[in-house]
């Protein structure tokens, strides 16, 4: 992609967004097929002559494909991660070729929710059917595919992205080389499932909700999807955090009143109707439900060392001290199981403040780690693991 510096030093510059489509039926895991499919994606940097520099990045459950970059000179927002990925940042585009998508369920362009039944010309509605992390990574793989990219240099992710970087390692093999684990688990602890479904119950018992068929109604389930989020937004930070940005500061004085009277009250109000008129809530169900099934040692009775004996990529795992919804912890649990499989593995626990948040945040120390282990990844004709 062309780089126009104009946005900013070491941005991607001006970006589009890019559409796959894949004509042959998908079965999920769950026994469902979806008879075709579309996946949106941007690319950032350039592909190499042997393509042994391509970098997937997996979002996180409200993540999109617009990872860096802006879309015109007037953009206010650049992409969700874009103070990792550009020109001379820890995921330098003058070496990588780096590759974001909208995962299958999304609702900003891929295949999902809002989309129109090839079968019914309606929008699928409730009838989308569940998808896991194994499908988003069985999907990412036919993108690699479509994009002539036989092996990966890595996979990234963070959080829920982390559990699909993992993922790539148990399915793909061969296919990747490195996989960067941040602030993720190989499971959600029980703890995390209660988030999710009261999230969830908050979406669901909406009563504009109408059994996730809510487009034919020509409404949307906003207060339930409000109340998810505003939920979602207090266990992504830490209570440090918290309490550095607000405290417990009034807006305007006591009123003795139910109105947004101190700045957290007001900050969350805002938080919750931001995300509401941006995202679907069909979705919403859906990448929750992907984060509570993730379980790869399931079928090893539980054992996770089991589940990793066949993954040969190198590792680096990343957690942060403040991070009480992934807590470091669980990203040991991940060390731990490669370890006992002699595979290789960097780990590194990050003091931070920002809570869950802070492996979206620009943080030197955390930004360093990714640099050194990036720039230790060999591209080229004589790449090697």
């Amino acid at each position: 992609m062309t780089e126009n510096n104009s946005v900013g030093t070491g941005s991607v510059g001006i970006v589009a967004p890019q559409t796959a489509h894949f004509a042959k039926p998908l079965t999920l895991k769950s026994g469902a097929v979806l008879p075709q499919f579309d996946l949106v994606y941007e690319t950032y940097g350039t592909l190499n002559a042997d393509k042994s520099n391509a970098v997937l990045i997996c979002h996180a459950l409200s993540g999109t494909h617009h990872v860096a970059g802006k879309y015109s000179e007037n953009d206010k927002y650049a992409g969700w991660w874009d103070n990792l990925v550009g020109p001379n940042k820890p995921l330098d585009t003058n070496k990588f070729f780096v590759i974001g998508l909208n995962n299958l369920g999304g609702c900003h362009g891929s295949t999902g929710p809002v989309s129109i039944n090839p079968d019914t010309n309606q929008q699928w509605g409730s009838q989308f059917p569940v998808v896991t992390v194994e499908d988003w990574v069985k999907s990412q793989a036919l993108l690699a595919d479509y994009l002539g990219i036989q092996q990966l240099a890595a996979v990234i992710g963070g959080s829920l992205g982390g559990m699909q970087a993992l993922q790539w390692t148990i399915a793909y093999p061969e296919r990747v080389r490195h996989a960067l684990v941040i602030a993720s688990a190989p499971n959600l602890t029980a703890q995390n499932m209660a988030f999710n479904e009261v999230a969830r119950q908050a979406i669901i018992t909406d009563p504009e909700f109408h059994g996730g068929d809510y487009y034919a109604h020509n409404v949307l389930p906003r207060r339930g999807l409000r109340i998810a989020r505003m939920l979602g937004h207090i266990t992504y930070l830490s209570d440090d955090a918290m309490g550095a940005k607000f405290g417990r500061k009034l807006k305007d004085g006591v009123k003795y009143s139910f109105d947004a009277e101190f700045e957290m009250e007001s900050y969350l109000r805002y938080q919750g109707d931001k995300f509401a008129g941006e995202f679907d809530a069909n979705t919403y169900l859906r990448m929750t439900r992907a984060l509570d099934y993730y379980d790869p040692a399931l079928n090893h009775d539980g054992d996770l060392s089991a589940a990793l004996n066949k993954v040969t990529a190198k590792f680096l795992v990343v957690s942060f001290t403040s991070d009480w919804r992934f807590s470091p912890a669980r990203s040991r649990e991940i060390v731990k199981a490669l370890l006992d499989n002699e595979r290789t593995v960097s780990y590194a626990e990050v003091t931070a403040a920002h809570g869950h948040d802070a492996f979206l945040m620009p943080d030197a120390h955390y930004h360093n780690i990714l640099r050194a282990y990036l720039n230790s990844i060999e591209v080229g004709t004589h790449h090697a693991k």
